[in-house]
């Protein structure tokens, strides 16, 4: 029978694995996404891209609107929700004044079955082609907002960017201090936790390994 300092020890590394396996949940790939694209303008000699809350909410929107449907990304059944969408639907769920919505001068929408990381996500399945190459080094691009997601709390993975001409100051604004959160998924620069199904996945990989150290160290002190 172990000893009460041994149960106590226990008790403090499955914290602390638990404590780790949060942390990598709490990570938000959106904004990852848009820290690799900026990385990837500068590179080429163009000047990053203004981070936009209210565009990056829109992008996840953009997303929801695909309703899991992953073949209707790209291919000959390819589709992309229609333009009045932005004003009635995505503008108001994300608490975007419609009249600050200014022209999206580009995108990129990659969808798989499984989830990777935002700098695989970028190389692999955004920057397919050539064309994708040259939405990303748009000159007349001012500002850009990623979001990612999944369907039903799981595949297939979405990735969406937009990019945008407007002005931080006057385009995509909040009729409150933030965008509106919907879950699942994640967008940039809404300093919130990716959530729903990316953050699930996070967790059901990570968690199994906590558990089996716990189960190996009671094992090797004879509980």
């Amino acid at each position: 029978m172990a000893s009460p300092i041994t149960i106590l020890v226990l008790c403090i590394i499955f914290t602390s694995a638990s404590a780790t396996v949060q942390n990598k949940v709490t990570d938000n790939p959106a904004d990852e996404l848009v820290a690799t694209i900026n990385s990837n303008r500068t590179a080429s000699k163009l000047t990053s891209l203004y981070s936009s809350q209210g565009l990056a909410c829109i992008a996840l929107q953009y997303i929801k609107a695909y309703q899991g449907d992953c073949g209707a990304v790209g291919g000959p059944n390819a589709k992309k929700p229609a333009d009045s969408k932005f004003a009635e639907t995505f503008a108001p769920n994300c608490g975007v004044e419609a009249s600050s919505l200014t022209p999206i001068t580009g995108r990129l929408l990659g969808c798989q079955s499984k989830y990777v990381k935002p700098s695989e996500a970028f190389s692999e399945i955004l920057m397919k082609n050539n064309k994708s190459m040259e939405i990303l080094q748009n000159k007349n691009h001012t500002e850009v907002g990623a979001a990612v997601s999944a369907s039903d709390g799981g595949a297939p993975f979405f990735w969406c960017v937009l990019f945008s001409n407007g002005k931080s100051n006057n385009s995509f604004v909040l009729e409150g201090t933030s965008a509106k959160i919907s879950r699942p998924g994640c967008f940039s620069g809404a300093n919130d936790v990716c959530s729903g199904a990316v953050a699930s996945s996070s967790t059901v990989r990570l968690w199994p390994a906590a558990v089996a150290g716990l189960v190996a160290l009671a094992y090797f002190f004879g509980i």
